[in-house]
């Protein structure tokens, strides 16, 4: 699990770690972790030219002592100082290695820059002369930021004005949130967390990624006393006469990712369709007026919303199952009715789990939907929120998605491609997390698994043999069984930083 630790915590374990070390102990580490990368994106060290962003911060030191250490190796350092404050020890360690002192224009032409202008403890974009350095650096030029890329709210992922993007990035001690959410996580490049001894003196993290050995514990698994009542089994209320494809999308997500049992409830055309797509499904053709929809039989967990329409039967629906004493799952449809009526979720004593995209968070917020942008570049912000101020899981769909608790525990899903974004793949997803809801998960752990496998199944089916090309929602079927296979895939490991940053 990658764990992410704000600023301030990260401030107290550097305090009490330099009170037991040595003096600069930390900064030779992070120095040595941050050239050691450096050297291994470049290939070679002899012979190859690299320059400083130096700021007036620890990031600059850090800057200038791997300098130092890439000066000894052969490389050509050149040291860009953007502040009158620059680290002296790490200045002298550079010049005493060969490194100089130079003018922005060495950009024009070199291997490699390392950004140390801001690090961690900047807020705000980038100032005026640190702008003008950045549009030198040459397009051919690897660009490896120090801790965070400069300009990138280190606790939020916020970019508040010009800002770094860089090919890497070398993070010490532990993971910081703004490299996981975007748009920070956008400017971030592969990233690396180099350990420089902080681990005993960090707390829980409140903010984490799950990787593919966490998802895979978490995952049920049946056993030969399983059955398909013990699997779970879901209810699912989708689809009406006008949105017909969300009850076979959303079913399908369900069942291919593993789920008992599903028991789908709609008026006859969407009902008929799921029939024919899913004979696996226990369908029940729900009266014109929707009424009665908890008598399909018993369920762990319903899923309501996609596709059903936002008239008062819908609300009807809506409030049914919302009334139930199992978990639930909002998505699409059902979302705007909660933005309407928040009160629907007043008498609830069972967990809820909602699903929107910054237009329908704005929606349940009751904010204006010109806010979606804001809510877009602040994402950890609303979704915290909005999980605290409901009482409810939020999911939290989009370039990168974010799942929060009320007590403000937050998973940011790492899967995901930008295919992902085409019509109907939010019902599969609402399927997946209700699927998983059913089999026993916890919301908070149905939630995130449901958004990794979600987004890994979108991988596999985008990814061609030259590369990746457009997915409808309907391929994430084939794809999700394939996405919980590979869990447990003894061969299966990410690309490493190289291949990244290169590739």
């Amino acid at each position: 699990m990658r764990c992410a630790h704000d600023v301030a915590t990260i401030r107290r374990a550097e305090a009490a770690a330099m009170a037991e070390l040595p003096d600069g102990a930390l900064m030779q580490r992070a120095a040595a972790g941050l050239a050691t990368t450096c050297g291994r994106l470049l290939g070679r060290l002899y012979g190859t030219k690299v320059a400083l962003l130096v700021g007036s911060g620890d990031n600059g030191g850090d800057a200038l002592f791997a300098g130092a250490l890439l000066a000894r190796r052969g490389a050509a350092v050149s040291a860009i100082l953007l502040s009158d404050r620059a680290h002296a020890g790490g200045l002298a360690a550079l010049q005493a290695a060969g490194g100089r002192v130079d003018d922005p224009s060495v950009l024009e032409a070199v291997d490699l820059v390392i950004d140390g202008i801001t690090g961690i403890g900047g807020s705000g974009g980038l100032r005026d002369a640190a702008v003008a350095a950045v549009a030198q650096i040459s397009s051919s030029s690897i660009v490896v930021s120090v801790d965070v890329p400069s300009g990138v709210d280190a606790d939020t992922g916020e970019v508040a004005g010009a800002a770094v993007r860089a090919h890497a990035t070398v993070t010490f001690g532990t993971w910081k949130p703004g490299l996981l959410v975007d748009p920070g996580a956008s400017h971030a490049g592969a990233v690396e967390c180099v350990d420089i001894g902080l681990g005993r003196y960090l707390p829980a993290a409140q903010v984490s990624a799950l990787q593919r050995m966490d998802v895979g514990a978490l995952l049920p698994v049946p056993d030969a006393e399983s059955d398909k009542y013990r699997r779970g089994v879901l209810g699912i209320v989708a689809g009406s006469r006008m949105y017909t494809g969300a009850a076979v999308l959303a079913t399908g997500g369900a069942l291919r990712t593993g789920v008992g049992m599903v028991r789908f409830a709609s008026v006859e055309h969407p009902a008929a369709l799921v029939r024919a797509h899913w004979p696996e499904a226990v369908v029940t053709i729900l009266p014109d007026d929707g009424a009665d929809v908890l008598d399909v039989g018993r369920v762990q967990a319903w899923v309501v919303g996609p596709g059903i329409g936002t008239d008062d039967i819908a609300k009807s629906l809506v409030a049914q199952v919302l009334s139930a004493e199992v978990p639930v799952v909002v998505d699409a449809d059902g979302l705007t009715i909660l933005g309407r009526d928040r009160q629907l979720l007043a008498a609830r004593s069972a967990p809820t789990v909602v699903t929107p995209h910054a237009g329908e968070l704005a929606r349940l917020l009751g904010l204006d939907d010109s806010t979606r942008s804001d809510i877009e570049a602040r994402r950890l912000h609303y979704a915290q929120s909005a999980a605290a101020e409901l009482g409810v899981i939020v999911l939290l769909k989009g370039s990168t998605t974010v799942v929060c608790a009320p007590d403000g525990t937050t998973r940011v899903n790492p899967t995901g491609t930008p295919w992902l974004a085409t019509a109907g793949s939010g019902d599969v997803l609402s399927g997946v997390t209700g699927g998983l809801l059913a089999a026993g998960l916890s919301p908070f752990d149905a939630a995130s698994c449901g958004a990794y496998l979600h987004g890994s199944a979108a991988r596999l089916a985008a990814t061609r043999e030259r590369g990746e090309a457009p997915i409808i929602a309907a391929d994430l079927f084939d794809a999700l069984p394939l996405a919980i296979a590979g869990l447990s895939a003894t061969g299966f490991s990410p690309s490493d930083l190289v291949g990244q940053v290169h590739g």
